[in-house]
């Protein structure tokens, strides 16, 4: 984290106190416009014995989202989430509902509509990069090659998740009323691991309910 002196303790907000190691510090978070981009970027900023440390989070993701679908916990609708997410620069977002997996088609189908016109401008830069190639324009090459890289960055990333509830043993049985699963978020790498995902949340629901759709380790380790 780099480090500056007290005078840019202007135009932040301050989060939270929390202890950092044996010193008390003071988080703050600041969003700034740079003039390389038309985002701001975000920071976290530390106060320690008077001097700012700070770190650049404007790569920063959630994997842990819960949506509306996660009944009597989540509010937001997927839009808004992405809108939100897109809005603030991150280059993807997990969504992780409890139990379930009901939001899935609607974010795919929601992202691919915002990435739409990126993935076409690529798909027209491809075609310009083709084509100086061809006519051996390295120049027109190059710019092709750099926009393409320019708009990639563009691209937003779903991720699939889930916040699962593990049994404490087997899924088929509960040792006591309170085994209602202890929770974990699963996320998919790939596709196979979405696949994957989809066996375990389904399965989960028609044979390891007890006050929730409860997976086990055996489960897990299965299918990971």
């Amino acid at each position: 984290m780099k480090k500056s002196s007290e005078k840019n303790r202007s135009s932040v907000n301050k989060l939270n106190n929390s202890r950092f190691g044996y010193y008390v510090v003071r988080i703050f978070l600041v969003t700034l416009m740079s003039e390389s981009s038309t985002l701001p970027t975000l920071y976290i900023i530390i106060e320690r014995e008077g001097w700012f440390y700070y770190t650049n989070m404007s790569k920063f993701v959630h994997l842990h989202v819960h949506t509306e679908y996660s009944l009597l916990d989540g509010v937001a609708s997927i839009s808004s989430l992405v809108d939100k997410a897109m809005a603030d620069g991150m280059p993807g977002m997990a969504i992780t509902d409890h139990g379930n997996m009901f939001g899935i088609k609607e974010y795919f189908n929601y992202v691919n509509k915002k990435n739409g016109k990126t993935l076409g401008a690529i798909k027209d830069a491809k075609k310009a990069l083709e084509k100086a190639k061809a006519d051996g324009d390295s120049e027109a090459a190059a710019t092709a090659e750099a926009e393409i890289a320019k708009l990639q960055k563009k691209i937003f990333k779903p991720i699939f998740g889930c916040e699962m509830y593990v049994a404490q043993k087997s899924l088929h049985e509960h040792v006591d009323k309170k085994d209602t699963g202890r929770h974990l978020i699963v996320l998919a790498k790939n596709e196979t691991g979405y696949h994957n995902l989809v066996k375990l949340v389904s399965k989960a629901w028609t044979e390891g309910f007890y006050s929730h759709a409860r997976t086990d380790k055996s489960e897990l380790a299965k299918h990971n």
